[in-house]
């Protein structure tokens, strides 16, 4: 644990010095290309570093954080695009918006459905979270293997929303700036146009509409309903082969290309289901009861991710030393606590 975590230092550290080098050397270069061609060694680099790594949480935070995200931000960034740009007004801001999954709050949108849930249901999903880590993976033994595969996806996404709102806090903090959430509530969503765009992953999401999406729509000068239906698909297409290359970061095996299907499956669901809401004037006549409409979209949702996004996890078993590292990571920082404890009782 201790070597892992001076690899993961060490890291940050060069991708901080990378970032640093972006920050003020292309802002120089006035050409897009040859802004572009300056930033491409840090973005093959950043694809390389999650390599080094053989912890899963250290090499899952490297991979989304940098092989990922900043690699896509650093790109649109040179094309003038993308959340950072404008250039943030310092460094540190700069570093910060590259670095980690974290963007500037924009004006709400009123078409938009937020929901403001009150502070109390953080806790509780850390609660569940705890319970789920702590108790509920001792009887697995005693558990069908589809209920356990449902526990899984409900791990994955408490782990993200309380790890990625952890940090947004952290970073509001440093930063002194409001933050956009990551994640919007996702359960009540009431179609598959609404989880993917405005609840599920708000930062992968807005990514993915700059970089894919809106150049298939833009690619003639006068769009059709074609080339939204093509980017809609094209966009979870390429989701899917990002999601196969950090599965691949993971768990260092040879693709299976589920997860692939699975996103293939889920952009042929939402094409379709733009172009029918777009095209039939009964889905406006006669809208589905909401909370009819949450159960289907979040239980299309569930099925087709146990089905397709869940079995490599337990194929490869690693949802089982994902569990494993998150018990020694308490372990970890238990010992690290009481060593200090005994110091500062002994200076006493």
């Amino acid at each position: 644990m201790e070597e892992e975590l001076k690899i993961f230092i060490v890291v940050w550290f060069t991708a901080i010095i990378s970032v640093t080098y972006c920050y003020y050397l292309p802002l120089k270069i006035k050409t897009r290309l040859l802004r572009l061609v300056s930033v491409l060694p840090v973005c093959a680099l950043f694809l390389v570093l999650p390599m080094f790594l053989s912890n899963a949480h250290f090499s899952f935070t490297i991979a989304f954080f940098l092989s990922g995200l900043a690699t896509a931000k650093l790109i649109l960034f040179a094309l003038e695009k993308g959340p950072l740009f404008p250039v943030p007004p310092n460094l540190l801001h700069f570093i910060c918006f590259a670095c980690f999954p974290i963007k500037l709050q924009r004006n709400p949108n009123p078409d938009e459905n937020h929901n403001h849930f009150p502070k109390w249901v953080f806790p509780v999903k850390v609660f569940i979270f705890c319970i789920l880590l702590l108790q509920v993976y001792d009887y697995k033994q005693y558990l069908p293997p589809n209920f356990m595969l449902g526990l899984y996806s409900l791990h994955i996404y408490l782990e993200l929303e309380i790890s990625l709102t952890l940090i947004k806090f952290l970073v509001t903090i440093t930063l002194g700036c409001d933050l956009e959430p990551h994640f919007n509530e996702p359960y009540l969503a009431t179609s598959l146009h609404e989880f993917w765009s405005h609840r599920w992953n708000l930062m992968v999401s807005e990514i993915l509409r700059l970089s894919v999406y809106l150049p298939i729509r833009k690619w003639r000068v006068k769009s059709s309903e074609w080339d939204r239906l093509l980017g809609i698909f094209a966009t979870f297409l390429v989701s899917g082969v990002a999601h196969e290359i950090l599965y691949f970061y993971l768990m260092r095996e040879k693709p299976t290309w589920e997860v692939s299907w699975f996103f293939v499956l889920h952009g042929i669901c939402t094409a379709a289901e733009v172009a029918v809401k777009r095209k039939t004037k009964l889905v406006q006549r006669w809208p589905l009861n909401p909370a009819l409409s949450r159960l289907l979209t979040v239980g299309f949702v569930f099925v087709t991710g146990v089905w397709l996004f869940s079995p490599q996890l337990i194929r490869n078993g690693f949802m089982e030393r994902f569990t494993n590292e998150e018990l020694l990571f308490i372990d970890f920082f238990k010992r690290k606590l009481f060593i200090l404890l005994g110091l500062f009782t002994s200076l006493k």
